[in-house]
């Protein structure tokens, strides 16, 4: 992304209009950012634009002008009420898409054609299909496509990760992920595409859960085979999809792992992750990670903290994710959590739907997962 160069002089981001002095004060442009929906999730992002010296959030854009312009107003940008504003906008570099699930393929495959940066939330889209129609268009463009699966950010997780890689601990065994959170019927009111397959593609696996499974995938690594069920346990006939959902999830390398989520328990309990090896175990507790080994408990992180103002279970994380994706645009280098890495928690959830979609008496779309053997 560095122009020029050459003969020791310094070279410029060619980038927007506004400048900030960089490493050794090389003078470079600022990334220009754009935000479409201005949801619960969008000050997250926008919190983070304005924490990076070499980003400006320029613009974000609503279906409702009002939200739009309220958001402006709060971050001192351009508001707008179609994206596709964007196709023509020169000064704007990456677009963040914090849309219902339904419309990220569409919005996405769009801005990639005409050469911006998309990061996108969870999930990569509404179904495989979708996804794969995405990262089809990343591959055609010069342009990155980002997922924010930010939990893998967490240290926690990345300890976790540590320890799997490094062998230190021994062989994997087996792992359990338990999602117990509360999504009650004005929650599915909220939104007209909540709690539907065609716009949310699922329920409490798509949305709540996804963060879960997709740490549980990228620890285990290649999964041999999926077993599970979905069910409506308190709001079947308010949704069409599942509020509740296990699974058992083998793995090639020999380890398990099971799951359990649900978004019919009375309050948003802390996500409990359990790694189990050879010579110890790591625990996750309300957000501290434990090691057990020879008798004998070590804490190796603590709780995290700011959040920018959201949920307390979404954690800090995702500035962390965002920071990482705009050094990689910078830099030019592949985004590691791209469409392919998006696309694998989605395809073990449309897995498990695969597999109790006869006798559960939800009202399931045509099959068009792919299922994992």
């Amino acid at each position: 992304m560095l122009e020029g160069a050459g003969n020791g002089r310094p070279r410029f981001i060619t980038y927007g209009h506004a400048k900030f002095y960089g490493q050794d004060g090389i003078v470079m442009q600022k990334l220009g950012a754009a935000i479409i929906g201005c949801g619960a999730i969008y000050p997250l992002h926008a919190g983070s634009i304005e924490e990076l010296e070499d980003a400006e959030l320029r613009m974000v854009i609503d279906t409702d002008p009002k939200k739009a312009q309220a958001a402006a107003s709060r971050y001192g940008c351009e508001a707008a009420s179609d994206y596709k504003v964007l196709l023509e906008r020169e000064d704007i570099q990456i677009v963040h898409l914090c849309t219902p699930h339904y419309l990220h393929a569409e919005m996405a495959i769009e801005l990639l054609a005409a050469g911006k940066h998309v990061l996108t939330e969870k999930p990569i889209a509404e179904n495989a299909a979708a996804a794969r129609a995405m990262t089809e268009a990343a591959k055609k463009s010069r342009s990155q496509l980002g997922v924010t699966f930010q939990n893998r950010y967490n240290d926690a997780s990345r300890i976790i990760h540590e320890y799997i890689a490094s062998g230190e601990l021994g062989k994997l065994v087996c792992m359990k992920g338990i999602v117990t959170w509360n999504r009650g019927r004005a929650y599915y009111e909220s939104g007209a595409w909540r709690g539907k397959w065609a716009t949310e593609g699922g329920g409490v696996l798509i949305n709540q859960a996804i963060h879960t499974l997709d740490l549980l995938q990228w620890f285990g690594g290649e999964i041999s085979s999926v077993k599970g069920s979905v069910t409506s346990d308190t709001l079947e006939d308010a949704i069409e999809v599942e509020d509740t959902a296990h699974a058992c999830i083998d793995f090639a390398n020999g380890a398990r792992a099971l799951f359990y989520g649900t978004n019919g328990y009375g309050t948003d309990s802390p996500v409990e992750l359990e790694i189990v090896f050879e010579h110890g175990v790591l625990t996750q507790r309300r957000d501290s990670l434990y090691l057990w080994k020879d008798g004998q408990e070590t804490r190796l992180s603590e709780p995290p903290h700011s959040n920018f103002g959201g949920k307390s279970y979404w954690g800090p994380s995702q500035r962390k994710l965002i920071a990482d994706f705009y050094a990689h645009v910078r830099e030019d280098r592949p985004f590691w959590i791209d469409g392919e890495e998006g696309i694998k928690a989605l395809q073990l959830i449309e897995a498990l739907y695969e597999r109790t979609r006869s006798g559960q008496g939800l009202r399931f779309p045509p099959s068009n997962a792919v299922l994992l053997k």
